[in-house]
């Protein structure tokens, strides 16, 4: 006679781990099909739980849409607030961790289609905007203007705008997700994402530079 197998222990690791599943389905669908058009059944139903299962863990879309940045992006960007915290004489590689950690954290990533949810949807959802832009622009955009800035004061850097040249450094990263999330579904890129990374590190690092002459360039190492 065969013994009965108890899974107390399983069913309570899916219960811990439901709110993860939630986020990780509302990513994947908001991605999809955007904020407007995804639904709370939907969601439910992509994580394998019923919808009252889900409003025992969130109560309404913008609380998923903001659980969802808090656990993909956030930390994304608390690990560049604490490059800042390190002590480093080399404010070229401390731009370049942020830059690239950026595109390999987020850009490279499912989250790297949260910004042109953003973009799409952002005058029909004020609120949602608010908050990512308080939550991942205003955080992410003081990063580098941060590592311009103490590459300005230590004579790496030349004298620039640091708030116009924040937003002129971010916006190849973003023009790469958006193609990744968008015309990448359906057309090929002439080169490599190697390629470009490479390409826009070294125009940067050059335009930037206090003194004349070309620098190389290398990847962060963590």
């Amino acid at each position: 006679m065969s013994a009965v197998v108890s899974r107390p222990a399983r069913r309570q690791r899916r219960k811990d781990a439901r709110p993860q599943e939630l986020t990780a389905a509302a990513l994947a669908l908001f991605v999809e099909k955007g904020f407007a058009a995804t639904k709370l059944d939907e969601v439910a139903a992509r994580a394998g739980v019923s919808k009252g299962t889900l409003y025992l863990y969130f109560d309404s879309k913008e609380a998923l849409f903001k659980a969802v940045i808090q656990e993909g992006i956030v930390p994304a960007i608390e690990e560049g607030e604490a490059l800042l915290d390190q002590p480093s004489d080399d404010p070229v590689q401390l731009l370049q961790c942020i830059l690239f950690g950026w595109w390999e954290r987020i850009g490279n990533t499912e989250l790297g289609g949260i910004p042109k949810l953003m973009l799409s949807e952002a005058r029909n959802f004020p609120e949602v905007a608010a908050y990512y832009h308080d939550t991942v622009i205003h955080r992410g955009l003081a990063l580098i203007r941060t590592a311009l800035a103490r590459g300005v004061a230590r004579g790496v850097f030349r004298p620039v705008d640091v708030d116009a040249t924040a937003d002129v450094l971010i916006a190849p990263l973003l023009h790469l997700a958006l193609w990744r999330h968008s015309f990448g579904a359906c057309c090929v890129r002439g080169g490599s994402v190697e390629t470009y990374l490479s390409t826009y590190f070294d125009l940067i690092l050059n335009g930037l530079r206090a003194a004349p002459g070309r620098a190389g360039v290398s990847r962060c190492e963590p």
